[in-house]
């Protein structure tokens, strides 16, 4: 792998992850610059949503490095590590919001530990953020009275509370039908334009990937095996890339 351009966001190198005698990651290297977004894409059980919880720090990885803004994760102390991931917005594959609280108080909670604003402002962001993704008439509701697709949609603007300059995306997708999957992925590239955020996006959705990404990466046995265009990826002369590209895309 070439050394890491100044521009990277997140720089991952060598990276070594086993759970007990299942090695899950072997050796992954990786980086996106600020303003870019990369897909993620590979087989179930590849280690995929491992690589973002080692990316925010979440599990520390066996060997190697993970940069985020040039600050290395791997080992940092508490106060370091909760300082960067407030650069980051983490949206979970199953939107994770509380049940007991409403759209509005699930938006704000960000804003309540790590904000200095008064209450009529962290309503008046709360409005924001929750207008940018559509759902600012669902304020007073509570988790389970909206449908999956709105909850990826509120779990998108919390993500977004602390003005991150990196985003992860969990399998956005996961669960939706085909045209609210492709709703979320053109909410994505709004936000793409509008805030320039560095972006992961995990997922096994290779119609929103091919929508929203400007490099997608194939991982296979625990490495990157291919990074490319998804045109570079379908057409690449390796046999698994160019049947996993496919045979998940029709058309």
């Amino acid at each position: 792998m070439n050394a890491a351009t100044p521009q990277a966001a997140v720089q991952v190198q060598s990276v070594h992850k086993s759970f007990g005698a299942q090695h899950v990651l072997d050796g992954v290297d990786l980086q996106v610059a600020q303003g870019e977004t990369l897909a993620i894409l590979g087989q179930s059980g590849t280690g995929k949503s491992v690589l973002l919880k080692l990316i925010i720090g979440l599990q520390q990885p066996d060997t190697g490095s993970i940069r985020i803004h040039g600050q290395e994760v791997a080992g940092s102390d508490m106060r370091k590590m909760n300082e960067l991931r407030q650069k980051i917005g983490f949206v979970f594959q199953s939107a994770a919001l509380y049940d007991s609280m409403t759209v509005e108080e699930n938006v704000a909670f960000p804003l309540k530990r790590h904000a200095q604003l008064s209450d009529a402002d962290r309503r008046t962001r709360v409005q924001e953020l929750l207008a940018s993704v559509g759902m600012e008439e669902a304020l007073g509701k509570m988790p389970d009275e909206i449908s999956g697709g709105m909850k990826k949609r509120v779990g998108l603007a919390r993500a977004l509370a602390l003005a991150p300059d990196i985003l992860l995306f969990d399998e956005p997708t996961t669960g939706l039908d085909p045209i609210t999957s492709a709703e979320i992925g053109e909410l994505i590239l709004k936000l793409q334009r509008e805030r320039k955020v560095a972006s992961i996006i995990v997922t096994h959705d290779v119609q929103v990937a091919r929508m929203v990404a400007d490099r997608l990466a194939l991982l296979r046995d625990g490495r990157i095996l291919i990074t490319g265009t998804f045109e570079d990826l379908k057409n690449s002369h390796d046999a698994f890339a160019s049947k996993f590209l496919s045979s998940a895309w029709q058309g």
